[in-house]
């Protein structure tokens, strides 16, 4: 069975003495967790102080982004390599976030994809449909265009080391959830279009869930069988929220 995973996403919040408070509350209780592996996401500026402060800790850190140059005259980017150094274990690549708001195409999350993994992270990688897709029937079309732009770059074995996140424009942030039923669905499709390349590496990839996520709805979503976990937003800003959610993942 796959071990289940909770991620959470802290995007651009926080200051150096709230994200160490947290981060010190997350460490005291999740410390031993036996049967799901947690990891957090800070900001840039915040990712070495986290890192040091989870030292020797069960819980990994990760990247919201980075570039997938190696180094060069980009200023204010950060490379994936450079995010190794500092203590990410994971980085994601693909948010619905970062394809609106900074115009990342399927070619350049492609990119990223390979990038992160030749510098030894493991890649998040996010698809999800807007409410207008869903409503005129192009959720399947949509998130596996999002995974083949990626499947026909690095190949379907590169999943074997990789995490694939659904997350519906939709619910992100929004109060909205996609039903327990909605998200198994999409999960579902997404295996079974791994499946048809290689069975094996669709058994084994872990696919988790974004989108509202919260202690009152993880246990349901989390049971279903295709969804092994979830990336968690607002949410896990808060330690207690966060620790309640880990606990729903079959946490001992």
């Amino acid at each position: 069975m796959r071990r289940k995973l909770v991620l959470g996403n802290w995007k651009m919040h926080g200051s150096l003495d709230s994200i160490k408070a947290l981060t010190g509350e997350l460490r005291a209780s999740l410390n031993q967790a036996q049967n799901v592996d947690i990891g957090v996401f800070p900001t840039f500026v915040h990712i070495p102080m986290v890192a040091a402060e989870l030292a020797g800790c069960s819980i990994a850190v990760g990247a919201q982004n980075g570039n997938a140059e190696a180094q060069g005259a980009y200023t204010g980017e950060v490379s994936v390599g450079m995010l190794a150094e500092v203590g990410a274990t994971y980085c994601l690549v693909g948010h619905s976030e970062r394809r609106a708001l900074f115009a990342e195409t399927d070619d350049i999350v492609a990119e990223k994809f390979a990038a992160i993994q030749a510098a030894g992270l493991i890649p998040v990688l996010c698809v999800g449909e807007s409410l207008a897709d869903r409503e005129q029937g192009l959720t399947s079309q949509i998130v596996i265009a999002q995974l083949d732009a990626v499947l026909a770059r690095v190949g379907v074995e590169a999943l074997a080391n990789a995490v694939i996140a659904y997350e519906p424009i939709w619910a992100i942030g929004t109060g909205k959830t996609a039903s327990p039923e909605q998200a198994q669905a999409v999960h579902k499709t997404l295996r079974d279009h791994v499946a048809a390349s290689n069975a094996g590496i669709a058994g084994g990839v872990r696919m988790v869930y974004g989108g509202s996520v919260k202690s009152a709805n993880a246990k349901e979503l989390f049971d279903q069988a295709d969804i092994d976990g979830g990336l968690v937003g607002g949410a896990s800003l808060s330690a207690d929220e966060f620790i309640a959610i880990c606990k729903s993942a079959d946490f001992k």
